[in-house]
């Protein structure tokens, strides 16, 4: 099309454009009914603490979640987790997933990233439901928790926080800038305002730290909402031995990745930002042979298992590599033709860690 042609009205373009703009009016409206209290958010008699984004996935949330309940744990609070548990069977009705010793629910019940929250996080319960503040009830009635922690919930306000922590990822934070569907942003940048704290997320990925302009400019415009920085650490979660049933309460993790390197691997990912997960393969210095995407939260079939075991094979790979998360959904489904090795993601903030703890002490006190 030339600078000269008018653009079709009825081109896709022209519909995300149009969609995006009649979503930013519902989501304004939303808002306003809320500041003007004509919605009104309810409140528990606990801390809440949410941990959210505003764009469409993949800033890592949920490890940073793993993260700040271990952190209130060893500030000596009694911690409990609620989620959505997106996906998964029991989001509409809610439920307990884990009492933070038993687990009661698998992931296609709960959801993926609750089930790993569970499996990680021991005497912390956790619990599913879009009704957040019904779910907190019950929690609350149940485990008599000290702090409640909100699992993606900075557009949940239906239930009153008493710290919203939002992620943003370093490499693309907003995106185009546009609304979904035109971008990937769930609310306006503007929303912001909200937030008590902003997480810059992958800090470490082809930056080793270094604050982009982005960043440097973010931090002048977002004051005085402080702004941290993490990066995400990989780790070897669990190795599983070809031909054998893995096991998802087993171990092994390990920051050791001697044995991967100069090997030929096939991995495969369904996350939000499988390009990620690719990225942090070949950094741990792996031939990628082959890498497998899928869409997130994805449940794989047979005919999914059968191809990467058929392409393990003809690409006479060494290992199979995928996440944490991926593992949660597929631990005991398969028995693989080559070992199996699951890379799990740890957050730190390095320097700005003193800082971060302070401020969550500060805020809670």
């Amino acid at each position: 099309m030339t600078s000269c042609d008018k653009p079709n009205f009825f081109s896709l373009e022209s519909l995300l454009l149009i969609t995006s703009s009649c979503y930013n009016i519902a989501l304004n409206i939303r808002q306003s009914f809320y500041n003007a209290g004509i919605i009104a958010s309810r409140t528990l008699s606990c801390k809440v603490i949410s941990i959210g984004n505003i764009t469409v996935g993949g800033t890592g949330k949920t490890p940073m979640t793993i993260y700040v309940v271990r952190l209130l744990q060893q500030l000596g609070y009694k911690v409990a987790v609620v989620s959505r548990g997106y996906k998964g069977s029991e989001e509409n009705r809610g439920s307990i997933v884990s009492d933070g010793s038993k687990i009661f629910l698998g992931p296609d019940a709960s959801g993926d990233e609750p089930f790993m929250m569970a499996n990680m996080l021991k005497n912390v319960p956790v619990a599913v439901g879009q009704k957040r503040f019904d779910m907190g009830k019950k929690i609350l009635k149940l485990y008599k928790p000290d702090v409640l922690v909100l699992d993606d919930a900075f557009q949940h306000r239906q239930l009153n926080r008493d710290m919203d922590l939002v992620l943003l990822d370093y490499s693309c934070p907003f995106g185009n800038k546009h609304l979904v569907p035109r971008g990937v942003l769930r609310e306006p940048v503007s929303s912001l305002s909200r937030a008590d704290a902003v997480i810059i997320t992958r800090s470490n990925q082809k930056t080793n730290g270094y604050k982009s302009l982005f960043c440097r400019k973010a931090e002048k415009k977002l004051q005085p909402c402080p702004v941290f920085y993490s990066c995400h650490n990989p780790y070897v979660f669990q190795a599983v031995k070809k031909n054998s049933y893995s096991d998802q309460k087993k171990n092994t993790k390990s920051y050791d990745f001697t044995f991967l390197k100069g090997q030929k691997v096939v991995a495969f990912s369904g996350i939000a930002c499988n390009g990620s997960f690719r990225q942090t393969v070949a950094e741990i210095g792996c031939i990628i042979t082959e890498f497998l995407e899928f869409s997130d939260h994805y449940f794989y079939l047979e005919k999914d298992f059968n191809k990467i075991s058929r392409i393990s094979k003809k690409s006479d790979a060494k290992y199979l590599l995928t996440t944490q998360k991926d593992y949660m959904r597929i631990y005991n489904k398969v028995k693989w033709p080559v070992d199996l090795v699951v890379i799990g993601v740890e957050i730190s903030f390095g320097k700005d860690e003193p800082g971060f703890i302070s401020f969550i002490k500060n805020c809670l006190d």
